[in-house]
């Protein structure tokens, strides 16, 4: 009997000439102990696996990956496997052990036509216009798009999630964890390891590691402070019918019935007045605390008061509800 988290299933990567691979689709995988390869089942990929090299240089091989949650991760397919899960619902952002995921991730050119290594680009793609041209002149276009340059792929591409819209795939990566009832918005991003917990709006951005409640709206432009880019490990968080205006921001987290006014940066060295209306009467100062100490407390409109200047909490006893109609999806 062991306690150990563990999650399996069949993937089909895609190598490269080098033997590097390029991502790795999961149509389906469990949580729990992998059962003994003689258990295994066959992985159903029939023609779509192929162990020579396309016009890519690509070959597609099926993997059967088998995931210690809790541990660092050990390989692409690994890293892989991890993000599918997200995706999938089958655990959500910031219970997983991604340690080690962008030393494992290869960059990769994501293309109409797939994955391309990076090295090589130029003459595999050169290679695949040859291939198309080869079906005649009325064959279809064989332009090679280049969607991005990344170590991490879209969302859609990999899982679609039930009752979600996204307004624009290329912003939602794969690790994203979109809830029922999630709306993202043309302008809206939701990075890997991060997502929504319920019915939510998101036109702003949601950065990794970030969750954000049940009922609650990121509006557009908006921006939540993740952990990538500053390196620290504090998990900001919006929990549930809290609003973060248009063109705010946030270092800190929001708990339930929270609104930041629209335009307003609320970090966790921002200096806030507590706004109470017994002290104004009575003529008694307020008292001025840094963001950090108001960071996950709930119930607070921010605000920047527009004769003063100074950033102002003030008690708000109930939070937003969004358009039940709208994010029935």
């Amino acid at each position: 009997m062991t306690d150990e988290r563990t999650a399996y299933g069949w993937g089909l990567a895609s190598v490269d000439a080098a033997g590097n691979t390029l991502d790795v689709w999961y149509p389906e995988l469990t949580l729990g102990p992998a059962p003994a390869e003689a258990d295994r089942g066959n992985h159903n990929f029939g023609a779509l696996a192929h162990a020579e090299a396309d016009a890519r240089g690509v070959r597609r091989m099926p993997v059967f990956t088998v995931s210690k949650l809790d541990e660092p991760i050990e390989s692409a397919e690994d890293a892989y496997l991890r993000l599918h899960l997200l995706s999938m619902r089958l655990a959500k952002p910031n219970t997983l052990n991604l340690d080690g995921i962008f030393a494992k991730l290869n960059n990769v050119v994501w293309t109409n036509y797939g994955p391309f290594a990076v090295d090589d680009f130029a003459l595999r793609k050169l290679d695949v216009m040859n291939a198309a041209a080869q079906a005649g002149p009325l064959a279809p276009r064989a332009d090679v798009n280049v969607l991005s340059i990344d170590k991490f792929p879209r969302m859609v591409d990999y899982v679609v999630p039930t009752g979600v819209r996204i307004g624009d795939a290329d912003r939602v990566r794969l690790g994203a964890h979109l809830s029922e009832g999630t709306t993202v918005m043309h302008a809206g991003f939701v990075n890997f390891n991060a997502g929504t917990l319920g019915v939510s709006m998101v036109e702003g951005r949601v950065s990794q590691g970030v969750v954000v409640g049940n009922g609650s709206d990121i509006g557009g432009g908006a921006s939540i402070m993740g952990t990538l880019s500053g390196g620290g490990k504090l998990k900001n968080s919006i929990g549930e019918h809290s609003l973060l205006g248009a063109n705010a921001g946030i270092g800190i987290s929001l708990g339930d019935n929270c609104v930041v006014e629209a335009g307003l940066y609320v970090t966790a060295g921002t200096k806030v007045t507590i706004y109470d209306k017994a002290k104004v009467a009575a003529g008694e100062p307020l008292e001025t605390v840094k963001g950090a100490e108001l960071s996950g407390k709930d119930n607070i409109l921010f605000i920047r008061n527009s004769v003063s200047g100074r950033i102002e909490a003030r008690y708000r006893k109930t939070g937003i509800e969004l358009n039940e109609k709208l994010h029935k999806n």
